[in-house]
């Protein structure tokens, strides 16, 4: 727009317009490292499970995996997974597999990967019966016993293992090998004990409680409904008063029924055993059912009843494994199990039970079930 012209014919000086501020850049976005962080874990880490599928690939392709022929391996695949591990390398070419039972005996679900110790203990025994380079194995047992059924399923297996490969089992006990932990070595062809080991304790349990005192004291009345006079046996919410003697007597003789069946055990265990080892071994003594009343003994007590053959401890059982066997010499190997990305990534799919919180207060005490039974002892309490 022009200026108007001025009267004395001097142009009016020019209006200079408003500078024009134009707006800063805008600041550039911060780059976000996270997501490229988490994908670089995720990447390694499918990296390493790729890595751990293509090694299993090739041991079972190189290592007799496919020797063994498709049914056998398809069945130990379905099972827990395992690792040969040499635990003493003496340059031979036998081996004795060494097979540990730690704590309690139980059938519950106690791993990664969803196996028991049952399952883990038979898989175990499959891959010696399998390596023709395994002459013996020796059971290293520490524990005070636990279920009756993962306990006499353990049994068995071990003296099915003996009668099938003719390789001897030899019982390695460690501090403490009570009531299942007895249960489990009675069928081994030679039980070797500490003098100081805890054994013995040859009996049933079965845990419960009664809360009806209780809940009357703060009002509470338990409302059931049966189909029959004994269809709530062992309920925790009824009057002692209330339990017919019929009830005493049933489950009593559920209890007799399940120790007589230990006692056969151990009389047909070691009476097997004495057989095969004759003079050197040790045979049951006369009165050693009037010992298996539920007491625990010591090695050297056990050794006198006829309970173990010899009294020392885990270099005595190899010796006398290599002796019964007839090697000179062997490597000492163990299997472990092999645990992967699939297993790590399975808990987030678990129930939330399988997450539980464990604190540890120094004190490793067994939860028992009510209403089951078992060759367990415990400590009293003070």
């Amino acid at each position: 727009m022009e200026n108007p012209p001025s009267s004395t014919g001097v142009p009016p000086p020019l209006i200079t317009p408003p500078p024009v501020i134009a707006p800063p850049p805008p600041a550039k976005p911060r780059k976000s490292w996270g997501w490229m962080i988490a994908s670089i874990i995720l990447i390694v880490l499918l990296a390493f499970s790729l890595l751990g599928n293509f090694t299993q690939f090739v041991s079972h392709a190189f290592g007799g995996g496919f020797n063994r022929g498709f049914k056998n391996s398809a069945t130990r695949e379905a099972g827990p997974r395992l690792d040969e591990v040499v635990l003493e390398d003496n340059g031979a070419h036998n081996k004795i597999a060494v097979i540990t039972v730690d704590g309690i005996i139980t059938s519950h679900r106690d791993d990664q990967a969803g196996n028991n110790m049952v399952d883990v203990i038979k898989a175990q025994l499959d891959r010696a019966k399998d390596d023709k380079r395994v002459k013996a194995v020796i059971l290293k047992v520490d524990s005070p016993g636990g279920e009756v059924m993962a306990s006499d399923e353990i049994n068995k297996t071990i003296a099915n293992f003996q009668a099938d490969t003719k390789k001897p089992v030899v019982c390695s006990m460690g501090s403490l090998a009570a009531s299942g932990g007895y249960y489990i070595s009675a069928p081994c062809r030679w039980i070797v004990a500490n003098d100081l080991t805890i054994t013995g304790s040859i009996g049933v349990i079965m845990h419960g409680y009664n809360f009806r005192g209780l809940m009357d004291k703060v009002g509470v009345a338990p409302m059931t409904y049966k189909s029959g006079k004994f269809k709530d046996m062992l309920s925790p919410d009824r009057s002692v008063s209330d339990i017919p003697p019929e009830e005493h007597a049933m489950v009593q003789a559920l209890i007799d029924e399940t120790y007589q069946k230990f006692k056969g055990v151990v009389r047909t265990g070691r009476a097997a055993a004495h057989e095969k080892n004759k003079a050197e071994g040790k045979t049951l003594a006369a009165d050693w059912e009037d010992y298996a009343d539920g007491r625990v003994l010591s090695g050297t007590q056990a050794l006198t009843l006829g309970f173990v053959d010899q009294v020392g401890d885990f270099d005595d059982a190899v010796e006398r494994t290599e002796k019964i066997a007839h090697i000179t010499d062997a490597n000492l190997i163990e299997y472990r199990e092999r645990y992967d990305l699939s297993d790590f990534l399975s808990l987030f799919g678990q129930s939330g039970a399988a997450h539980d919180i464990k604190i540890d207060v120094g004190l490793d005490i067994p939860k028992l079930r009510a209403g089951c039974m078992y060759f367990l002892w415990q400590v009293p309490e003070n």
